[in-house]
């Protein structure tokens, strides 16, 4: 299954060979062993470790319900009359699905999938970069977009990317998109990052969104076992990224609207503590554990605002 598409869930694993994701996770560790595969948290991919990068129909796959919740969260975060840039992803796609019933928004984006997700949004404008086509996500790179987006100034940038750890930052496996990435941050004034559980700890080649200039991280709750990305939770926290912890366990349906507040969000479990923390949005800082203290929006920088500007 690794061979055929790139990368595979454990979850979709247990489905097909119909035993437990414990069993799963057993041979998966033993494969990787021998050299057959690189194991990712919630899943398997072909070796090739830092310059590897699976294609959209692999990623499609991977973590489906964490970012349908993801981009449920990410979604409320955005308002009317807005203008923002979203980046090329399967998640940011999942997000621009339910962008479609936001009236007055501009959406600028580098992502096809992303302008087709918005194609039909009578009261949504959709602003797409120059640049060449990618095929493997069906993203425009190179100096074509780059430029297509100087003296550009919004208010949110949205991203998504291959991994993401406190101590670099957001990280992609190919340069070209890593650096129309960093031009989309530089038209923002406050980035973004969606990222699942899966992407917490994981470090590719090149860097995108260095922590210090990520605002928010919307992501899910990590499994019970998996300590690593708990830690990185952590870890981000204490360097100002503020969280929001998207719950999974209501499902998620495409192109639903939900309201701020309306999809329900799961406990966060940290390390080194006994009790559990109440769910939503969390702030952390230096030396600090998360808390759970809710974030008000600033106010966001609307097409109006920028038009008289």
């Amino acid at each position: 299954m690794v061979r055929a598409n790139g990368a595979v869930s454990l979850r979709e694993l247990a489905r097909v060979v119909q035993t437990s994701e414990v069993t799963v996770r057993r041979d998966v560790r033993a494969l990787e062993a021998e050299g057959l595969l690189d194991r990712r948290h919630g899943g398997a991919v072909l070796p090739g470790g830092f310059t590897r990068e699976s294609g959209f129909p692999q990623k499609s796959h991977l973590a489906t319900a964490e970012k349908t919740a993801i981009a449920d969260v990410a979604a409320g975060l955005v308002e009317e009359g807005e203008a923002i840039v979203v980046g090329a992803g399967t998640t940011t796609q999942e997000l621009a699905r339910r962008l479609a019933r936001v009236p007055g928004l501009t959406v600028v984006t580098n992502s096809l999938l992303v302008a087709q997700a918005l194609a039909h949004a009578n009261r949504v404008e959709v602003v797409m970069t120059g640049g060449t086509l990618r095929g493997s996500n069906y993203a425009l790179v190179g100096s074509g977009a780059e430029q297509s987006l100087q003296g550009l100034r919004v208010s949110r940038a949205f991203l998504s990317g291959s991994g993401l750890t406190a101590e670099r930052g957001l990280s992609t496996s190919n340069m070209l998109s890593a650096s129309v990435d960093r031009a989309l941050v530089q038209a923002a004034a406050e980035v973004v990052v969606l990222a699942d559980h899966t992407k917490l700890g994981t470090d590719t080649m090149f860097q995108t969104v260095p922590t210090d200039v990520i605002t928010r991280l919307v992501t899910d709750e990590p499994p019970a076992h998996d300590e690593r990305a708990a830690t990185e939770l952590q870890a981000l926290a204490d360097q100002g990224v503020q969280i929001a912890v998207a719950g999974t366990g209501s499902g998620g349906h495409g192109g639903e609207q939900h309201p701020p507040g309306g999809r329900p969000r799961r406990e966060l479990p940290l390390p080194g503590q006994r009790g559990r923390m109440p769910g939503g949005q969390f702030r952390g800082g230096p030396g600090n554990p998360l808390t759970s203290e809710v974030l008000a929006p600033e106010r966001p920088v609307r097409v109006a605002d920028m038009r008289r500007r």
